[in-house]
């Protein structure tokens, strides 16, 4: 595979006292892992239609990078975690890139986590809505995301001992339910915002910071979690977004690669606050977190990986029709025709398939006390925080558009409410109880993780 101008961030640790924690004393066993961390770019054209929109449209220029961040962990087993400046991707793509990873650095297929952004200012890497994938920064994304982890990989294998640090912060501010219930009874999407009643779903506020620190106190590689849509730039050019931005700037700050990994946002968007604004809040999180962070008492490493089937959902084409032509019509109606037409043309793809079962990666990864999950979808929040509340873990968090995609999953109460998430398309495609079938599988193998 042509190999697209891949540049790979190497891991530069700072001299102690500026950018690490104090020097910490410890036995050889309360320092059980060896971590590194990489990056390398995902290089992206003018002419390359942008994912996220509902029609196509190109951006000229660019802000910050698009690329992959990976952490690898050795330890009783060999762990894998990617986080991908796109949108969101198929699993022919990513399993190809797991797949190649296994091979390339023994690390098992099912202990490879790799998780997109869900950035909406960057090259198409799916078919949906009204414009294709784009195939050749697909294989520029895949062939980011193994050079990323193969050096991580290198990087961990000459690296001193490690340990975990974690630290439970929180955001409360960058984002909010965005699935408002508006006076005449439907649910916001776009258009003017002052018919919102009130919320229809909850947020989620948690923003985990783990860390892995060698004995001299400086760090090797960290991450974070928190579950906002990445919509949000600075320019009208192509960038990672917000987060993925905010992620950049801390990764030069602290001299290590620092991912952040998507959560559960399937139901949650900023509505109020500039690029700016989200970039400095979340910075200012993750710092507070970080200076909090204490060793995690456990130093397990396990993980699972299990395929699952769903199915598509079955539909009626007038109702579906009628749902998007009056919301549009209302809210926005400079573009109602050409909206109306996208969603008549992606339910009309997926009409042979109604009732169709299909397989999909859930997943479920213990870092010491910490557990994240895996799932390939847009997850409600609700759906999320039902994760985390029955987890026999403290600290589960769940990474959203992982591995994987099938789409929106609405919770059954998301769809009796209806909106833009619960329409038919390619962007939203599964039966009604998926959500719910998802959180139950999910617990399934978290309880196989103690």
């Amino acid at each position: 595979m042509r190999v697209h101008r891949i540049l790979i961030g190497l891991v530069c640790l700072l001299p102690v006292g500026i950018h690490s924690l104090a020097i910490v004393q410890g036995t050889d066993a309360e320092f059980p892992w060896q971590v590194g961390a990489a990056t390398a770019e995902m290089v992206a054209e003018d002419d390359m239609v942008i994912g996220g929109g509902i029609s196509p449209a190109t951006l000229t220029g660019q802000e910050g990078k698009l690329q992959a961040t990976a952490t690898v962990i050795h330890g009783q087993t060999r762990l894998c975690l990617v986080g991908v400046d796109m949108l969101m991707m198929h699993r022919d793509y990513l399993d190809q890139a797991a797949h190649e990873i296994e091979l390339a650095c023994e690390i098992p297929f099912e202990n490879i986590l790799i998780n997109a952004s869900h950035t909406h200012h960057a090259p198409s890497t799916v078919t949906v809505h009204g414009y294709e994938r784009d195939e050749e920064f697909c294989r520029r994304t895949v062939a980011a995301i193994v050079a990323a982890a193969q050096e991580a990989n290198r990087l961990a294998t000459a690296s001193p001992p490690c340990r975990g640090v974690f630290r439970l912060g929180q955001e409360a501010t960058v984002g909010q339910n965005s699935r408002q219930l508006l006076k005449d009874g439907k649910i916001y999407w776009i258009g003017p915002m002052d018919e919102f009643v009130r919320p229809t779903d909850p947020f989620d506020v948690d923003l985990p910071v783990l860390a892995f620190q060698q004995k001299s106190g400086q760090l090797a590689a960290a991450l974070f979690n928190h579950s906002t849509h990445c919509i949000g730039a600075r320019s009208g050019k192509r960038s990672p977004g917000f987060y993925g931005l905010a992620a950049q700037e801390l990764s030069e700050q602290y001299g290590i690669p620092i991912s952040y990994l998507s959560g559960a946002g399937g139901s949650t968007h900023n509505l109020r606050l500039s690029a700016d604004e989200m970039v400095l809040r979340i910075k200012a999180a993750f710092e507070a977190a970080l200076k909090a962070a204490e060793p995690m008492p456990s130093t397990r490493l396990a993980c699972i990986k299990r395929e699952v089937q769903f199915q598509v959902r079955t539909f009626d084409e007038q109702a579906e029709d009628q749902a998007v032509r009056e919301y549009c019509q209302k809210y926005a109606p400079g573009y109602a025709d050409e909206i109306v037409q996208v969603f008549r043309d992606s339910r009309a793809k997926l009409k042979p398939f109604q009732g169709q079962t299909r397989p999909m990666w859930l997943q479920a990864m213990r870092i010491g006390d910490v557990v994240l999950v895996g799932v390939p979808a847009e997850f409600f929040t609700v759906l999320g925080l039902e994760i985390k509340r029955r987890s026999p873990f403290r600290y589960t968090f769940v990474c959203g558009l992982s591995n994987d995609y099938i789409g929106y999953t609405p919770s059954r109460q998301g769809f009796e409410n209806g909106g833009y998430q619960a329409w038919m398309g390619l962007h939203s495609f599964s039966e009604r109880g998926t959500g719910e079938m998802i959180v139950e599988e999910c617990l399934e193998m978290i309880d196989e993780l103690q």
